[in-house]
């Protein structure tokens, strides 16, 4: 059993301890209305408990369920903190542009891109987005995702980004899905006819505050990146954002050293993610004002570009995550996949992978009941990923198949 217990996120050596992170086989646990209570030598569990079947609790009425996973590994529901979930269209064609040589920002000029997207986004009916981001969320949880974060972004304008939004909180409410934390990315692009100019006195001045008003974003971010939002306009979204209590993430150096990673910094955001080309100079910033860098290596590997050293990230001490980046163009929201990335071609330990797909990331999206997440120890949420074999190494060594058996989804144990 991957465990993976203990407060705060894990840097350094601290994410690759087998002997802190990790227990042999032969505990059970005990699961009492979504929150592990009690973790314990499986047989003491039996002789109180009895054995792999349902009966009736001598002490009240309400049924237990008893479960043997038969020798199979365990480890934390994932946690997949950086989702683009909802949008409309279909960017296949970008692939054959960005053969050709085009850059990210050729495709925008060209009709590709974030746009692109919005146009489809926009002609969509609320109930439409739920219908994707169901199906969507339904092969996140086949692939162990227990928690989601969601940006909006694909609307680019207050009616847009607000039925976003609802269409967000419509899938919270849903049965046997993942949990969500809504975020709130109006500045993802400039829309067509529009100068950015204008648009960011939009956002200020009637988007932001209606979203704030509405109450269902938590947290807001940026795509503060040379040619969309530059450092001093997203330092003032992000301040507005602040002042309208929501928490704050933000989207940095993905193609270049723009500068996000120092504004990252100074206004202390709780994750700066794509952070590909930050310096260390920037990262030793955020270390020491407690940002957590949220790397996204399928967009590298669907763009055809190379990923950051993550082993030289983890022996300088930075505090890291990784998640899907589930857009357009990486349409994937298996967390096994990505990390399999980081495995079989990064040479990152299984160990750290997993902390970094469960633990860190836990702690910049926190789960809706307020318990601890992404672990497995006593008080924390009953989410957690039931491998189909006795290693639990092998949770991310099936690229293209789920590795789970089942997974159980705040205390309900649900078959794949």
């Amino acid at each position: 059993m991957a465990h993976l217990s203990g407060k705060g996120s894990l840097k350094g050596r601290g994410i690759s301890d087998i002997d802190a992170l990790t227990s042999p086989a032969g505990n059970g646990i005990v699961v009492e209305n979504g929150i592990i209570t009690r973790i314990d030598d499986s047989k003491v569990l039996e002789e109180e408990f009895g054995r792999e079947n349902i009966h009736q609790s001598k002490s009240s009425l309400q049924e237990n369920k008893i479960y043997s996973l038969q020798g199979k590994a365990i480890i934390p529901g994932l946690v997949d903190a950086h989702t683009h979930l909802l949008w409309a269209g279909d960017r296949s064609r970008e692939v054959s542009w960005r053969q050709q040589g085009h850059s990210y920002s050729d495709i925008a000029s060209m009709g590709g891109g974030i746009v692109s997207t919005v146009d489809a986004t926009r002609n969509s009916s609320q109930s439409e987005l739920v219908e994707l981001g169901y199906k969507r969320l339904r092969g996140a949880f086949r692939n162990g995702s227990t928690h989601l974060e969601i940006k909006s972004g694909y609307g680019l304008s207050t009616e847009a980004e607000l039925k976003l939004l609802l269409a967000g909180q419509d899938l919270s409410k849903m049965d046997h899905l993942p949990s969500i934390d809504q975020t709130w990315l109006g500045a993802h692009a400039t829309p067509k006819g529009n100068t950015r100019q204008n648009y960011v006195e939009e956002i200020l001045s009637d988007q932001l505050p209606s979203v704030i008003d509405q109450g269902i974003a938590r947290s807001a971010d940026v795509f503060c990146e040379p040619g969309w939002f530059t450092v001093e306009e997203s330092e003032d979204i992000l301040k507005q954002s602040k002042q309208g209590g929501l928490d704050l993430r933000i989207h940095i150096d993905e193609f270049t050293d723009g500068g996000g990673g120092e504004l990252a910094a100074d206004l202390k955001v709780t994750t700066a993610d794509h952070a590909h080309y930050t310096s260390s100079d920037a990262r030793m910033r955020m270390q020491d004002a407690g940002v957590n860098c949220g790397f996204l290596p399928g967009t590298p590997y669907a763009m055809g570009e190379q990923w950051p050293d993550f082993n030289n990230i983890t022996e300088q001490g930075f505090t890291w995550s990784v998640a899907t980046d589930f857009n357009p163009n990486c349409r994937t929201l298996s967390l096994p996949f990505i990390a399999s990335i980081l495995v079989q071609r990064c040479a990152v330990s299984p160990l750290a992978a997993l902390v970094a797909c469960s633990r860190n990331p836990a702690q910049t999206t926190p789960h809706p009941s307020g318990a601890p997440h992404g672990v497995i120890e006593e008080g924390a949420v009953a989410n957690l990923n039931v491998i189909d074999g006795p290693w639990w190494q092998a949770w991310c060594q099936q690229p293209g198949d789920s590795p789970f058996h089942a997974t159980m989804l705040e205390g309900e144990l649900i078959f794949h």
